[in-house]
């Protein structure tokens, strides 16, 4: 349960650090836009993200047991947080992320990083594709320029009052939307070491004042953005309370714990190294308790970002630990100018994170599955979609589990997590 960075530190040079320093500094200009967007999308402040991806950032990477993770908020616990702030308010949150904190340190020194292995493929793409639909659809407020009021948690209302706000439908607000997608899809292609995703929002975001578009903006909707971090304090804790946001708390350790051992799997892929997972498991508690501590969101690690981080040339925990304090002084210096990103413009962003987490190119492989996978992964996806998370985790891996009993002999084949 050692952690990654007192291995790497003795033998460090200051060749390592510079390459760190410019992986660090490429995955915070990506971290910051999707952040906020994120943050945007839980039904959270913007300042929330930022916070988490401070926080929770620096604390995966100083504590991990990967050398290369990059933590912060991710697409994944779109859901759920947005669910617990509709249902128990943004204090609920902080408790049930800090139970989640309590859950994930227990759960490492338990030694509990290997029971990843037991969870079904099928369900984790099956949950996966669910919320990625979830997100894209939660984004169509602010793509299409809506004026809803209040937008339901559960997917099948929310499509309805959506349909309901039809006719205040804004051609500025598509049009922002569809040029931070388009830009963000080119950039990726024509210049994929470049951070794309801050370019395209910033420049379409530009182009919104420039032309003085009717366009809702961070700050037209939240007011100016405040640099720096609050000062720690705990939630409002009660038995009660405790006892109403367990399975709340549980679910985020659980999609925490899950996202960051398949991140860093990931990463051990693309550097040829073997991640702690039990330290893994430590370092996301830790960041969980101290993002709650700090008035943020839930947080793990991010597979799209660990991976920038590795094609940018990261090598060590210092990359990660850059990252967020790069984040820190941006935020610092320039959270007013944060204020101006276009809401449009972050949805389209997240838009193209659903994309990605849905791995469109591999649905001709899944159709091509055995029955059982196929079925797992259907019925994981529709219940994630139009019942609840939790129980389509809990139904999935229970299924899972009972068909990979009746079919001990087969060997699965190896998977890749999609890119979130």
């Amino acid at each position: 349960m050692k952690p990654k960075i007192l291995t790497t530190l003795p033998l460090y040079t200051s060749h390592l650090f510079l390459a760190d320093a410019l992986a660090g500094l490429t995955v915070a200009m990506v971290a910051l836009p999707l952040s906020i967007a994120i943050a945007i999308a839980s039904g959270a402040a913007p300042s929330t993200g930022i916070v988490t991806a401070i926080v929770g950032g620096f604390l995966i990477s100083a504590l991990g047991g990967s050398r290369v993770q990059i933590g912060g908020p991710t697409g994944a616990f779109i859901v759920v947080v947005y669910g617990v702030i509709q249902q128990h308010g943004y204090d609920g949150l902080l408790l049930a992320t800090l139970m989640a904190g309590i859950i994930l340190v227990v759960a490492g020194l338990l030694r509990a990083g290997r029971l990843i292995a037991l969870i079904p493929e099928a369900v984790i793409e099956g949950f996966t594709i669910g919320i990625a639909i979830i997100i894209a659809t939660s984004q169509l407020k602010d793509l299409l320029g809506l004026a809803v009021e209040h937008v339901p948690a559960d997917f099948i209302p929310k499509v309805q009052a959506l349909w309901g706000a039809r006719g205040s439908f804004s051609v500025a607000a598509l049009a922002t939307g569809v040029a931070a997608t388009a830009l963000i899809v080119i950039l990726r292609r024509l210049a994929p070491r470049l951070p794309g995703l801050i370019v395209a929002v910033t420049v379409v975001s530009v182009a919104v004042i420039i032309m003085v578009l009717p366009v809702d903006t961070v700050a037209s909707r939240y007011g100016a953005l405040h640099g720096g971090l609050p000062m720690p304090s705990l939630p409002h804790i009660s038995v009660a309370r405790i006892g109403e946001l367990f399975p709340s708390a549980m679910v985020i350790a659980f999609l925490a714990g899950v996202e960051s051992l398949l991140s860093a799997i990931v990463a051990d892929r693309m550097i040829g190294g073997a991640h702690r997972s039990n330290a893994e498991l430590l370092a996301q508690g830790a960041a969980n308790i101290g993002s709650s501590l700090f008035g943020g969101l839930p947080a793990t690690g991010a597979i799209a970002r660990t991976a920038t981080n590795v094609r940018a040339g990261g090598r060590t925990p210092v990359a990660g630990m850059i990252h967020a304090l790069v984040i820190l002084v941006v935020m610092l210096v320039a959270a007013p100018l944060a204020a101006y990103l276009a809401l449009p413009a972050l949805a389209g962003l997240l838009l193209v994170t659903a994309w990605n987490m849905s791995e469109p190119h591999r649905w001709h492989e899944r159709l091509k599955a055995p029955a059982g996978d196929r079925f797992l992964l259907f019925l994981t996806l529709v219940l994630t979609v139009v019942s609840d998370l939790t129980v389509a985790i809990a139904v999935g891996t229970a299924l899972g589990l009972a068909l990979r009993l009746m079919q001990r002999d087969a060997s699965p084949e190896e998977w890749t997590p999609p890119d979130r």
